[in-house]
């Protein structure tokens, strides 16, 4: 039989076509929704999920790499001083670090920098300085911290470094750089040699426009700096506010010398390594709706506790798609497993939590 191609189709063969392409596009959209795609399409414009892609990578010592990001909509903007939170996939485990801002407030283009150190079997920092590329996507919180300088600024200010502790206050001198001789501002910074100071060109510039007063100090010659070498340093310490940061203890030195002088108020202090929260002890929780009651630990993430009792729990996360697992918690604790902040709710209450990143911490109970 010769087949016309001007002919058209038999009515039951287009019927059944349209059946079938209906069919597979069904399936391939179904659980998405028109933000999905946005999510997958353009990342960056999705406001229910912050992120970032990395625009570039710039060695700033050895060991040592600025990040520059460029973040999506529903960045906040930050403080000089304040960090943020980066959530990044390292070899199949999306992994969150905190890092401090190094950019200033109002860099061009809303472009925003991390600088971060290569830290011994530091899975992030490393995979940060020697193997991301620009044109990563990230994950972002908005920023966050107290380290910040007040306004009115003080007449003086004494800012304490060491090692990567300089970052933050890399974006506060990046900040008050327009203000150059509108407050007297003393740097001492140390690092183990020359080539260990991150930013030694831009710090040192600034010394040379007088923008600081630079003390730069190579500890594996000159030995660490001690508080009591401020008299030397810096004579007038006592008539300045001091922001310092670098290890735990610089710090604790540094508040008990102050304190001693009856100046605890007059020092700043940022600690990179917090104190570690443990896990809570787990307990009962009680998915609504789905009338499954079951004992779980505290490290484990409510989502998981869920699935592993047959619960059907609502969930994007292992398509990429980031909140599809809030539920409300109606009553009780659950701790979130990042930071070990807690969530509380009263009977009647209905506050949304992430089940992929809580867990229980005492009797609670969600609705589905």
């Amino acid at each position: 039989m010769a087949l016309h191609l001007d002919s058209p189709p038999a009515p039951r063969a287009a019927s059944r076509a349209r059946d079938l392409v209906a069919g597979l596009v069904r399936a391939a959209t179904t659980p998405l929704v028109p933000s999905d795609y946005l999510d997958l399409i353009a990342p960056l414009s999705n406001p229910a999920a912050l992120r970032g892609r990395i625009v570039d990578i710039t060695p700033e010592t050895a060991d040592a790499a600025t990040i520059t990001i460029r973040p999506g909509r529903g960045w906040a903007g930050h403080v000089p001083g304040q960090y943020i939170r980066i959530g990044i996939d390292v070899d199949g485990v999306r992994q969150w670090r905190a890092y401090s801002l190094t950019s200033p407030a109002d860099a061009p283009g809303g472009l925003i920098t991390i600088t971060v150190k290569a830290m011994t079997d530091g899975v992030v920092s490393n995979h940060l300085v020697r193997r991301a590329r620009p044109g990563t996507l990230v994950h972002l919180d908005q920023a966050t911290g107290d380290f910040t300088l007040p306004s009115p600024l003080p007449e003086r200010i004494l800012f304490l470094t060491a090692g990567s502790g300089i970052t933050p206050v890399m974006g506060m001198l990046r900040h008050l750089d327009r203000w150059a001789g509108a407050t007297d501002i003393t740097l001492v910074h140390s690092a183990p040699m020359a080539d260990d100071v991150i930013f030694a060109g831009e710090l040192r510039e600034l010394a040379a426009r007088r923008v600081i007063t630079l003390h730069e100090r190579h500890t594996r010659s000159a030995g660490i700096v001690e508080p009591a070498h401020l008299d030397e340093l810096v004579p007038d310490w006592r008539d300045r506010q001091t922001w310092a940061c670098g290890p735990t203890a610089m710090l604790d030195a540094l508040e008990e010398h102050h304190a001693a002088a009856g100046l605890a108020d007059a020092v700043h202090t940022e600690r990179f390594r917090p104190v570690v929260i443990a896990p809570g002890g787990g307990g009962t929780v009680t998915f609504l709706g789905a009338g499954v009651e079951v004992d779980a630990d505290g490290s484990t993430p409510l989502l998981d506790a869920g699935e592993d009792a047959g619960v059907l729990m609502p969930s994007g996360c292992r398509m990429g798609i980031c909140y599809g697992c809030v539920v409300p918690l109606r009553r009780g604790v659950v701790r979130d497993l990042r930071d070990g902040s807690l969530t509380v709710a009263e009977d009647g209450d209905s506050i949304p939590v992430q089940t992929c990143i809580s867990a229980v911490a005492g009797a609670c109970a969600i609705d589905l």
